[in-house]
Parts: structure tokens; C-alpha cells; sequence
């Protein structure tokens, strides 16, 4: 975006007219070595170290049975997860039963605060209702 595109090759000027006389000759300063980008990686690990960037592409760090890793070089035997994996169905089994209490908690909590607020006039209803079951109407003409 911000540089010109390179120009044409040959050398610089128009190409009827003679190149400008050179300059005398310097030998060139060598670069400081701080100044020097250092080069990355050839390759990395995913942060769930699942893969591996080859450069190209991702490759599995993990063989399809999981007994061998891509250590960037060479296959090694692995000695077990990737680090970072998670808890996996044990963490997921644990939740599931906290939530669960959780949930009972709440329910139990509802029903104690509807009792104690309410408890009079659903006595009063089940009183209704089974008065309404026990009379005998007088059937009308």
C-alpha cells in the first residue's frame, strides 16, 4: 500500500538518456546483528497442543491411536494428554451433578418460602375441596 511498485529493470533513468555517473565506491557496512529480525519457527503446537504447523499446514500432533506425539522432529512415545485437555467426562459428569443439586436446592427453596407464605389459604382450598367431596346436594326438581 505504502511503497511505489518496483520500477522497471535496466538501469535508472530513461532509457534514451545516459545513467548518471556512479558514485564512488563504498563497501557496504554490515548490518548490527540487534537490528537483525531473527527468523521464526519452522513449526509450533496449538495451544490445545493438538497440532502441529508444519510451516504449510497443520499436521496432528498425535498419532490416530494416541500412542505416539510429534515432538517437532521426531515421534516419541506419548506419555499421555496434551497438556491443557481439560478434565474430560469426569469434569463434564461432576458438573452435571452439581447442577443438578443446584437445581433441586432451588426448587426445595421455592416450595419451603410458597408453604410458609402461603400455607394458610391452601388450607383452606384443600378444606374446600373436601367438604365439596363429602357433602351430599339436594337435587333439585
Amino acid at each position: 500500500m505504502g511503497e511505489p511498485p518496483p520500477g522497471p529493470p535496466g538501469p535508472p533513468g530513461d532509457a534514451g538518456s545516459p545513467a548518471p555517473p556512479e558514485s564512488p565506491a563504498r563497501p557496504p557496512t554490515p548490518a548490527p546483528e540487534a537490528a537483525a529480525a531473527p527468523a521464526p519457527p519452522s513449526g509450533r503446537f496449538s495451544p490445545d497442543g493438538f497440532w502441529w504447523w508444519d510451516g504449510a499446514s497443520w499436521r496432528p500432533a498425535y498419532s490416530q491411536d494416541r500412542l505416539w506425539r510429534w515432538n517437532g522432529q521426531t515421534w516419541v512415545p506419548a506419555a499421555g494428554p496434551p497438556a491443557g485437555s481439560g478434565g474430560g467426562s469426569g469434569a463434564a459428569i461432576w458438573l452435571t451433578i452439581g447442577l443438578f443439586a443446584a437445581v433441586v436446592l432451588f426448587v426445595a427453596i421455592v416450595v419451603v418460602v410458597l408453604l410458609l407464605t402461603m400455607g394458610n389459604q391452601i388450607g383452606n382450598v384443600f378444606a374446600n375441596v373436601v367438604s365439596a367431596l363429602t357433602s351430599n346436594p339436594t337435587p333439585s326438581p
